[in-house]
């Protein structure tokens, strides 16, 4: 008995023990609830949108099975982006008034029709008309501004501005032994495929784009081809979800495609912490792409291989702790359900501010633009992959190099022997 009383009161210590690390871990960490929100990233992928390019033997490429143009942003991508500006209007109705204010907000969008429709759809549902905003009783909207410039000068968000360090990347991971391995485990799929859409699918884009226009269709509950029985929604699906992660699956990719956009966000979290961000704004909002949410996730180590759907969302928020500790949570919704927490690496759900540029400073660049740059002998070299724009200038330019340099030694040597004017050279170049 008395041995029995004895083990009770260990027990009962170690359980006291227990409970108290519990609640000494949940006093030092503190959930998203206890810290104050004060500013808010949100990155999104547009809405649903029709086949960018129906391939050759497509039964639903005539134009009159659509509502709108290639590419164009549908009525349904109009109303899922209209439910998730509402849903972010009850999200973010701590940081945000419920009239718009250039001086609380700033929304950024690709320059591409179906982004910033997207953005307008958006921001229909996070900004309804209110008092003094009704301009018009029979129509529930309001004009807000959405900011773009053309993609092949936007290193941020488009990240399509000449970057020739990046294009040298992308090739060199292109022609690493595991990617060739792994494209090649595909030839006999991609074999299947060429012979049944009319057009050339032998890589991970192109089968990406065919998985697209599959998955499109069947949104839109249009009956696919017997053929496709084969490979949709496997494995193109898989498929499709790994080309997501190419263009940012090394540190010098992802710091070269993604670093300027994370960098811009986490100086500016710098600023509102430190009183200097003017106008001193809550929220920032970026209508892109499908990419654009796959990168970023890559980038930051917290991407799990799969199709981005229309209008998933990143967000990127910003937190004061009852300390006055700043820290960062990133969420990720891509359904109509609550977003998922996303665990940062080496740092957990809640990371403090000043951690964030450490964990992350392998992709935050100092010089972006000279960090682009490369030798101008290291463009010759046959990897550079040729059919990007950056390699076709290239070729160019080395070509003209190569004539100049032939010209030159061909003056060197007349002047060496006889001179200009006794064999009249000037003449013979205009003839």
């Amino acid at each position: 008995m008395a041995s029995f009383s004895k083990r009770s009161k260990h027990f009962g210590i170690l359980l006291l023990a227990t409970l108290l690390q519990i609640a000494l871990a949940d006093l030092q960490q503190e959930s998203p609830d206890d810290g104050k929100l004060i500013f808010a990233h949100v990155i999104f992928r547009h809405g649903d949108r029709t086949p960018i390019e129906p391939y050759p033997t497509d039964p639903y490429k005539d134009p009159k099975y659509w509502s709108t143009g290639w590419g164009q942003l549908t009525n349904g991508g109009k109303q899922r982006h209209l439910e998730l500006g509402q849903w972010l209007r009850n999200r973010y109705r701590s940081i945000l008034s419920d009239t718009f204010s250039v001086n609380e907000i700033y929304i950024r969008s690709t320059d591409v029709d179906r982004t910033l429709m997207s953005a307008q759809s958006n921001l229909a549902g996070l900004y309804p008309p209110l008092n003094g905003d009704v301009w018009n009783p029979s129509i529930n909207w309001q004009p807000i501004p959405v900011h773009t410039m053309p993609e092949d000068i936007d290193a941020v968000l488009a990240a399509k501005k000449s970057c020739p360090a990046f294009d040298k990347e992308l090739s060199r991971y292109k022609h690493s032994e595991d990617f060739q391995a792994y494209n090649k485990s595909l030839e006999s799929m991609y074999e299947y495929v060429t012979a049944h859409v009319g057009r050339k699918v032998d890589s991970l884009t192109t089968a990406q784009n065919l998985y697209s226009n599959l998955h499109i269709e069947d949104l839109n509950n249009f009956t696919l081809p017997d053929w496709t029985k084969q490979v949709y929604p496997e494995p193109l699906r898989s498929i499709s979800a790994k080309s997501f992660a190419i263009k940012t699956n090394t540190t010098l990719l992802a710091r070269l495609k993604t670093g300027l956009l994370i960098k811009e966000m986490l100086q500016r979290f710098q600023d509102k912490v430190n009183n200097k961000l003017k106008p001193d704004r809550s929220a920032w909002i970026y209508s892109a792409h499908d990419t654009t949410v796959a990168n970023v996730l890559n980038s930051l180590r917290i991407f799990d291989l799969h199709n981005p759907p229309f209008a998933a969302c990143v967000l990127v928020e910003l937190y004061r702790s009852s300390s006055g500790a700043p820290y960062v949570s990133v969420f990720y919704k891509n359904t109509t359900a609550e977003p998922q927490a996303l665990v940062i690496p080496n740092c957990g759900q809640r990371c403090p501010l000043e951690q964030m540029f450490k964990v992350y400073a392998d992709i935050l660049p100092d010089d972006w633009k000279r960090e682009c740059q490369i030798s101008f002998l290291s463009l010759a070299y046959m990897e550079a992959d040729i059919r990007s724009p950056t390699s076709i200038i290239s070729v160019v330019f080395l070509s003209m190099m190569a004539v100049l340099v032939v010209l030159l030694v061909v003056v060197a040597y007349r002047k060496r022997h006889g001179g200009f004017h006794n064999d009249k050279w000037y003449l013979r170049i205009d003839g």
